[in-house]
């Protein structure tokens, strides 16, 4: 079993990307390989709403010059998909929306691709706006069909400079949580 995960900060190694890693921890745990791909390292443009996609239908996004067919087949490869962003305004960043925008159309437009996959978000934050990013992740999830776990709290982690939410004691305890839930969910339908 694999569970890809996009970090959709520009920050490589920062608290999105940390908030990630200790799901991952869980996941490996339990012998589920894991992948991560940094997103914001090479942008990606956003949708042009041309169809392409729905017309072709060959599982691929148009637009060839960006990462977003490579990420979607990593996508489709896994058994699970976990999707992490900051929280900018109250929003996840340009590239994550890019990316559920993107992968999301071409996956609707070509039988639900992401069907029955498990899927998950992770948002760090500053202090406040989250959970409309949490949301708007887990958006991405449902309406592609895909089954979410939960964990005891909204996954999200607090603080503002780099490493920050290492001190958020209750948020690293969620991540771990919800990659214990997300194993057992993947050894329950694989």
């Amino acid at each position: 079993m694999k569970v890809v995960g996009f970090n959709g900060s520009p920050r490589k190694n920062g608290n999105t990307s940390i908030l990630i890693n200790y799901v991952f921890e869980e996941l490996n745990k339990e012998g589920i390989e894991t992948e991560l791909f940094n997103i914001a390292q090479k942008p990606l443009r956003g949708c042009m709403a041309c169809g392409k996609c729905k017309e072709l239908k060959n599982g691929r996004c148009i637009i060839e010059n960006d990462d977003l067919n490579f990420y979607l087949e990593k996508m489709i490869e896994a058994d699970g998909i976990i999707l992490g962003s900051p929280t900018y305004f109250s929003n996840m960043s340009a590239e994550m929306a890019a990316l559920t925008q993107r992968a999301g159309v071409v996956a609707r437009a070509n039988n639900h691709l992401l069907q029955r996959k498990i899927g998950t978000s992770v948002v760090a934050e500053r202090r406040a706006g989250a959970t409309s990013v949490f949301s708007a992740l887990n958006y991405f999830f449902l309406i592609a069909q895909m089954v979410v776990p939960g964990s005891s709290y909204w996954n999200m982690g607090i603080g503002m400079g780099e490493g920050d939410v290492e001190k958020d004691l209750e948020g690293v305890q969620i991540m771990r949580t919800l990659g214990q839930n997300m194993a057992w969910i993947l050894k329950k339908v694989n």
